[in-house]
């Protein structure tokens, strides 16, 4: 996949209005989200859809005549809600975390849990919804069985009031809500902790919605182990790097660091992170390489890329991530990736690059590429 394709918009019919997608937005083809945009029917008013992905329920309710804001910090989907808040008006995008949303301001939320992203972040969607909600107002809560709809449900109820499953189809679930007593102001609890990585201790702070938030990913650790030392002011590109796992101990070596990353989440702590160190770093919210507004002469690129969208094995973002890093990387600059064994990272660096080597293989694979031309 060329990075130009990976970043078009496309159209698709739905009852709600044509709906822009593109590969690496989630929600398209997601049952939780069918169900909820086909059943969600709140009385009126001001609605938030809390998790949107690419606006399939926020356009539904759009069409039902509510006043709709789509709250979203994943820059893939945000690219897609900005089209379609174009082409349909009265559709409101803001990009933005869970706790910050308004004080009992909302008629009625909209929420497909993000089961995918933990635990803490559905808790934190959870407090977010019941906190926006005016006293009465309605949670339309969506999610998969098999992926603890159920169990989250049961803290739904605690959190909002009394409520029952509506609807149930190809193992989503769908639940509405009423809002019965007062909800404390939602707080982002950062977990924090330390790491030896490069031989220097480093401290990372981690908002709930990030990779990894606990420790340092076991494959990242192996890539900072597989890198050479840095010579100080090499220009090193991390794509999708999180809350700078890799960035921050390259940074601390003397690299001028580019951190790319499409969760607002993993990039608030990134941010974090690089203050209390006091360290600077270029830290964009961008999708795979969205935020750079022409090829970079980076030294090294680096990257632990993701491949799941949505909970979803998706090829066409890890293609993207190594068709940017092909695009960033100067001329005899390296590329070096860590990666599961089973996707297939060496024919697509192979074929960007010319060659690659396997600098090690196991539990994880570590491969670089250098870039000839």
């Amino acid at each position: 996949m060329e990075l130009a394709e990976y970043h078009a918009l496309k159209t698709l019919p739905t009852p709600a209005g044509p709906l822009a997608y593109k590969p690496g937005a989630p929600g398209l083809d997601d049952p939780a989200y069918a169900l909820l945009a086909r059943v969600a029917d709140p009385g009126g008013g001001r609605a938030l859809d809390l998790n949107p992905g690419v606006g399939t329920v926020a356009l539904a309710l759009l069409r039902r005549g509510l006043a709709v804001t789509a709250w979203e910090d994943r820059k893939s989907a945000l690219r897609v809600l900005e089209e379609n808040a174009r082409r349909h008006p009265g559709l409101a995008v803001q990009a933005a975390l869970p706790w910050q949303v308004p004080a009992a301001a909302l008629d009625a939320v909209a929420l497909v849990l993000g089961a995918d992203r933990g635990n803490d972040w559905v808790r934190a969607q959870l407090a977010a919804a019941t906190f926006a909600l005016v006293p009465g107002g309605e949670l339309w809560l969506a999610g998969s069985k098999k992926l603890g709809f159920e169990r989250y449900l049961r803290w739904a109820r605690e959190l909002v009031g009394p409520g029952e499953v509506v609807a149930r189809e190809r193992g989503a679930r769908v639940a509405v809500l009423q809002k019965e007593r007062q909800a404390p102001a939602p707080a982002a609890e950062m977990r924090t902790f330390e790491a030896i990585l490069r031989g220097r201790t480093h401290r990372f702070g981690v908002l709930p919605g990030a990779f990894s938030a606990g420790e340092v990913d076991p494959a990242s650790r192996l890539l900072l182990e597989h890198l050479p030392p840095l010579a100080s002011g090499e220009r090193v590109l991390d794509l999708g790097g999180g809350y700078g796992a890799l960035a921050l101990p390259l940074a601390t070596e003397g690299a001028e660091v580019t951190l790319l990353e499409n969760s607002l989440a993993a990039l608030e702590s990134a941010r974090h992170n690089f203050a209390q160190a006091g360290l600077d770093a270029e830290l964009l919210h961008s999708d795979v390489d969205s935020a750079l507004q022409e090829p970079g002469g980076y030294d090294i690129v680096v990257s632990n890329p993701p491949f799941h969208v949505g909970g979803h094995v998706v090829l066409d973002v890890a293609e993207a991530f190594v068709a940017a890093a092909h695009l960033h990387v100067r001329p005899g600059g390296r590329f070096y990736l860590v990666a599961n064994p089973f996707l297939k990272y060496e024919r697509w660096m192979h074929g960007r690059f010319g060659n690659v080597q396997t600098l090690y293989a196991g539990r994880y694979k570590v491969l670089v590429s250098e870039k000839t031309a």
